[in-house]
């Protein structure tokens, strides 16, 4: 029974703190492998091309499984759906813990990849039902930190772990974190028509701002090939898919390679590699939250949509070249400097996903925001994979180079090919 008291209830932001969680453990369950990944590869002797098909298997399935999954979701919602990813990652993350080689993890990181693959559309789907437009791209950006912050903070943690723990016992603990919350996520996620504390007066503000778009029995979308052609076929779309992929990619050296180039080809301490690893991944935390609220500082002021959405994540991307400068510094201080300044640019470009709230067609968000995590999902294998052979030699300094070279294409993108920021609209369909 929904209360109706007058005074907007805030349940949104319980919500939106829940998202936060599962993202952090979803980040804590997809990088630990790289914090883990030095001594893997000295216990399983596996050199630098395994290891970067490692850290690329998780994509193939990540990425592969993003459209279909995102039609689930526009067909059953998240309640459970996200319970089930959360509990099948998790476990095949404490299963990591028994693997005996290269198959073994190869076969895992497939699994979590599986798994993980609804999430992000999952998250997306949430902020689009629970939170009106002029709110969107900072709860995007609250959730989205959660990647940073908990990355920054868990891995000097999952470092000092592993050293007590050893590489197997550290997949023991993460992904028995998981499980658990798996099961709590069953029980208190709730659609915002459906939960018991939630008022008519939020969800007035919530719909009248625009948001309030549920995925339930009675309003579920079919999938149909002609809704897949039709978000194929627009060149708006396009900018923010490629963007997408450009964004995950420096994502991803960071949650794969980044602690192996501080240890391997840097050669920093191990306790030490963990605690530099944190500092840009505080700057990343601090340059999504700094784009959100900006962005939604500048919608609420009536500056354009165009400049108060895009501003950020092209001067993020474009920031991200600064990458490259760490190929002529030898000192830790400047090299985690320019590593940092990427990141922060990568964080203020993270708030990607509120174009997908913002552009795809209302019926099809759920599979927009599949699409648009698919590209998110190609960089998560193709780029790992690349950095392995670029590296081989032990010279980290190609893989920086193509690192920055994807960034400022990423920029580019929605320069030239998103233009002005408004929903892409299918005939019949307000």
């Amino acid at each position: 029974m929904i209360n109706t008291a007058a005074r907007p209830t805030k349940i949104r932001y319980t919500i939106l703190a829940a998202v936060f969680v599962n993202v952090v453990i979803n980040y804590m369950d997809r990088s630990n492998i790289s914090v883990a990944g030095s001594m893997i590869s000295k216990e399983l002797d596996l050199d630098s091309v395994k290891m970067g098909y490692v850290f690329s298997a998780f994509g193939w399935t990540y990425a592969s499984l993003q459209i279909p999954s995102s039609v689930l979701i526009d067909r059953y919602g998240v309640r459970v759906l996200y319970a089930l990813s959360l509990v099948l990652w998790s476990a095949a993350t404490v299963t990591i813990g028994i693997a005996e080689g290269f198959v073994a993890l190869i076969a895992l990181r497939l699994l979590i990849g599986m798994a993980e693959a609804p999430a992000y559309p999952m998250n997306n789907s949430i902020v689009t039902s629970w939170f009106p437009d002029q709110e969107k791209a900072s709860a995007i950006a609250t959730y989205t930190s959660g990647q940073y912050l908990g990355l920054a903070f868990l891995t000097p943690l999952l470092t000092l772990i592993q050293s007590y723990a050893g590489w197997r016992g550290l997949f023991y603990i993460t992904g028995t974190i998981g499980v658990l919350w798996g099961i709590f996520w069953y029980f208190f996620y709730r659609n915002p028509s459906e939960h018991a504390k939630v008022n008519q007066a939020e969800l007035t503000y919530i719909r009248e701002g625009g948001g309030g778009i549920e995925v339930r029995p009675d309003n579920k979308m079919p999938f149909a090939w002609k809704n897949f052609g039709f978000i194929l076929s627009k060149r708006k779309l396009w900018g923010i898919y490629l963007g997408q992929f450009c964004v995950a990619s420096t994502s991803v050296f960071f949650i794969t390679w980044f602690p192996q180039y501080l240890i391997n080809f840097r050669k920093m301490d191990f306790i030490k590699s963990g605690i530099y690893a944190s500092f840009p991944f505080i700057c990343a935390f601090l340059g999504v939250l700094l784009s959100g609220f900006l962005s939604d500082y500048l919608v609420k002021k009536n500056i354009s949509p165009s400049v108060a959405r895009k501003t950020p994540v092209i001067f993020g991307m474009l920031l991200g070249v600064s990458i490259l400068f760490a190929n002529y510094v030898t000192s830790p201080f400047w090299v985690i400097f320019f590593m940092s300044v990427a990141f922060f640019g990568n964080g203020l470009a993270s708030i990607t996903w509120v174009f997908v709230s913002l552009l795809a067609p209302k019926n099809l968000i759920g599979l927009t925001g599949g699409t648009f995590n698919f590209m998110g999902g190609l960089a998560s294998i193709i780029v790992p994979i690349v950095i392995g052979y670029l590296v081989r030699d032990g010279d980290f300094s190609p893989a920086l180079v193509f690192v920055g070279f994807l960034a400022v294409t990423g920029g580019l993108s929605y320069i030239f090919l998103v233009g002005k920021v408004e929903r892409v609209l299918m005939d019949g369909v307000e």
